[in-house]
This record gives structure tokens, sequence and C-alpha cells, in this order.
């Protein structure tokens, strides 16, 4: 045990069977299986699985040959519910985590108690069990803070219901706990804190909240540490993060060679990649992947990313109705997770899809929202992006200063964080435009004016604007309200005699 607190997990597998050897040769059979049942989990932790089931067949034996009734009958239990939980097996994985937990609550074995608690928490979410699930992982937590179970558990633990939060997109509450685990840990500082995917999910708090230099500390770290033989399952996941933290800086070389090596340990490149694509002005290679992405995605939290994502490179790619689509699928996850990150997320999305459509108000509504829920996270680039687009659509409301102060605001963020490709962007939209809005018209109702007076189709100015025909037809509509015309030739007309054309 003193091993695996101290990193050293190949020796502390080496030692526990070591240990069940001996025991058997000293006759010590239910010792011997509570070996056998670590190494098990541990073997399972580092994907090892085939060998864990070897081992945990092996403590079931012994405990069943010698008809004992211990405690040690719930330890061989939780293999058995992660292999139901890896396999999708979520009623059984739950079903055998409550099991587990009875046994440790029969023999007062609060180790036992909260690993198999937590197991069930899990499973109760990914049922859809939500509230449910996350009252059994707080409980479970209030244990480990309150000391009434081992270090070597409380490492477990932690690291299991951060992931959990993650799952959930519960940003507050796993930085809540994430702090919580760093005060445990600065109290033993020869123990190794994170591992496996809690490292990982370590660097993705530190860049949410903008701490950026220490996230690519943190994420290298992991890489290092994660990529040692035998190589770690979490240790693509963590090139994934380090070749964001590169996408978001404007280091595209260096990305790029991140998300291959995260796709040759086991992990999609997406929807970073597709992104990346996106920062490229590659838009149709961006397009076609994330469209494929989307369709494979079942995972909530990976397919709740890709929606994000594809909202984004649909709206990017003039496909307004696909990106309409993706964010309201989005919409209706974060309704039914109902967590402020998730919900700020389908806020943005959605709202930018209302800008693309000519509904300013309705956007800034959406986009407010978003902007409010992101900055009580203290998620200062995201925030950013989301005030980007109110700035645009404040413009589009000819709310002139308004656009120059909510893009002014954006660029500051984004110059700080050092996120070169939004600050070249942002740069760029705070240009002074090269025309006005003329009278009530919005500079989208206006840019619509010109080109009908130019003899376009509404096809082809859906082309030219990169909008649907749905969206110029709206704003066809809302010019010919506000001028009071009846025609296009009125609006060909009005257009000249105000010197638009």
């Amino acid at each position: 045990m003193a091993a695996y607190l101290t990193g050293r997990e190949a020796e502390s597998a080496d030692l526990l069977a070591d240990a069940h050897h001996a025991f058997l040769a000293g006759n010590q059979t239910v010792r011997a299986a509570r070996s056998a049942a670590w190494l098990a989990l541990m073997l399972r932790g580092r994907g090892d699985h085939a060998r864990s089931s070897g081992w945990v067949a092996r403590a079931r034996r012994l405990l069943d040959e010698g008809q004992h009734d211990s405690v040690e009958r719930g330890y061989v239990l939780l293999p058995k519910a992660l292999e139901h939980a890896g396999k999708g097996e979520l009623s059984e994985a739950e079903a055998t985590f409550a099991e587990a937990a009875r046994i440790g609550e029969r023999f007062s074995d609060q180790d036992l108690v909260s690993l198999a608690r937590q197991g069930r928490g899990r499973a109760l979410i990914g049922l859809g069990q939500i509230a449910q699930g996350v009252a059994l992982l707080d409980e479970v937590m209030t244990m480990v803070t309150s000391t009434e179970i081992s270090p070597i558990i409380t490492g477990i633990v932690y690291c299991s219901v951060i992931s959990a939060c993650f799952d959930l997109f519960d940003i507050r509450r796993a930085q809540e706990w994430t702090e919580a685990l760093n005060h445990w840990c600065e109290s033993q500082p020869e123990r190794v804190p994170y591992r496996g995917e809690c490292r990982v999910q370590r660097t993705e708090i530190l860049l949410l909240h903008g701490v950026w230099p220490d996230a690519m500390a943190e994420a290298r770290r992991a890489c290092e540490w994660l990529s040692q033989p035998p190589v770690h399952p979490a240790a693509g996941a963590a090139y994934y993060q380090l070749g964001e933290l590169h996408r978001l800086r404007g280091e595209f070389t260096q990305a790029e060679d991140l998300f291959q090596r995260a796709a040759e340990s086991g992990r999609t490149p997406q929807p970073g990649l597709a992104l990346l694509r996106l920062a490229q002005d590659r838009c149709e290679t961006a397009r076609a992947a994330i469209t494929r992405v989307v369709e494979e995605a079942r995972d909530r939290r990976m397919r709740s990313k890709a929606l994000a994502a594809a909202t984004e490179i649909l709206l990017a790619a003039g496909d307004v109705e696909g990106a309409r689509t993706a964010a309201y699928e989005l919409d209706r996850i974060a309704a039914a997770v109902d967590t402020p990150f998730l919900r700020a997320i389908a806020a943005h999305a959605k709202g930018a899809v209302q800008l693309a459509e000519g509904q300013a108000n309705a956007a800034l509504a959406s986009l407010r929202e978003a902007c409010t829920l992101l900055r009580d996270l203290q998620m200062p680039y995201e925030a950013a992006r989301t005030t980007t687009l109110i700035g645009l659509a404040c413009r589009e409301l000819g709310d002139l200063d308004g656009a120059q102060m909510e893009l002014g605001a954006a660029r500051r963020v984004f110059q700080q964080l050092g996120a070169a490709p939004d600050l070249a962007r942002v740069e760029r939209l705070s240009a002074p435009a090269n025309g006005v809005t003329t009278g009530p018209l919005t500079i989208r109702e206006t840019e619509v004016l010109k080109l009908i007076a130019s003899g376009k189709t509404n096809r082809a100015i859906a082309d030219a604007l990169s909008i649907s025909e749905k969206t110029v037809a709206r704003h066809i509509s809302n010019i010919f309200t506000k001028l009071d015309l009846s025609s296009r030739a009125a609006a060909t007309a009005y257009a000249f005699k105000h010197k638009l054309v």
C-alpha cells in the first residue's frame, strides 16, 4: 500500500502478489483472498482486465473452498461491478455495488462501504437517476473528508467522484472536491496525489479557470507520467488535453502532433481536431469530421462536446439548419442534466444560431444568460467567446458603442490568456465597419437590401452571406415592414435613392 501511495504501482502489484503467496503458505486463506482482491482492483485500474479477472477468480475460489463469510467477499464483488459498468451493463453494476455495500455495512468496513457507494452512485447517474446518484456521491465524500476511511481509498474515491462530476459537466462541484483533495494531499507531501484520469481532469479544471500556464505544466506532467511503461489507459486523454491547450494558443503544429499521439494511444482526437481544421480555414474538412463524430457519439459527455463544436463549425460552413439541429439537441441534454456549465454551453450555441438567423434580440438574451453562468463559474475564456457574440448581436441591432465595448472586453481576456486565434478574430471584428445602418435597418438587413438591389435571388443572397434561405426571407420581411415597402422593385429603388448601390 505504501508503494502504491508513493506512485510505485508496478512494485506495489509485485508486493501484493508476494503477500498473497506468503499468506497461502501460512494457511491464512482470507488474508490471501484480500491480497488477491486488492491486486485485481489495481490491475483493472491500469487497464489490465485479463489479469484482474484471474485474480478475482482466485480470490473467490479461496473464499468458496473455505466457506468463509467475511468482508473479503464484498471486495471480490468490486472488480465484477466495474466489469459490468465497463460493458455498459449499468443495472447489473448498480446491483453488484449495492450488494458489496451491504457486506461492508455488515462487517463495519468503511473502506468497502465508500468504494461500493461511489460505484453505485456513478451507476445510478448512468441510468439517468442523477439526483439520487449525486446525493450518494456527496454522502461518500462526507465520509472521505471526515477521515473515516484509509488514505488509499480516499485517493480512489476522490478521483472517481471528480470523474463523475465531469461526466455531468458539474465543474463547480469538481472544483470544490479538487480543492479538498489538494488540502488532503498537502498533509501527505510524499504521496502521489493525482494519477490516471484524475491528472487529466485537473488539467481541464485549470484550463477552464483560465490558469493556462499551470494547465500546460500539469498536462505535460500527465503525459510524462501516464506514458511510462506500462502505458496507462488515460495517456491518450492527457495528449488530447495538451493538444487542446496548444490549439487555443494558436500553436497548430504542436496541437496536430499531440492529437495524433492521442489517437495512437486510443483516444479519439475529436472534436479538437475538427476545431483545429476550422481554425486552419479547412472548413469542409472540419465539417465532414464533426458530422461523423456527432453520428457516432453515444456517450453523453462526448456527444455534448461534439454538438457544441458542430454548432460552431456548421455555422462557419453556412449550414444554419444543421447548426440549429445540433444546438437544440444540446439544449435538450442541458435541460436533462441541469448543471450550470452545460446550460451555459447550450445557451451559447443557441445564441450563435439565433444570431446567424437574424434574430439578434433573441440571440442577445441567450448569450447574456450564457455569459452570466460562465462568469459565475469563473471561466474567462468561454465567457469571452460568448462576449464576442454579444458584441456582434449589439452591432446587428445598431448599438455600435455597445458592440465595441463588448468586443473590447473579449479582446482583453484573449490577450491576457494568450488565445492568439480568438484575439486575431476579435481584432478583425473590432475594425471599423465599411458601412453603417440605414434608418431603422440593422447592418445585416442593409447587406441584404444591397444584394436585392444588385438583382440577386434569395438563394444567391444566402450563399453570399453564408446564411439559410429561410433567414434571408425573414430579413426581407423585416426590411419591407420597417421601410413600408411592398416589392423587391421598391426595395431596389430605396437602395438607389439612399445611395446604398
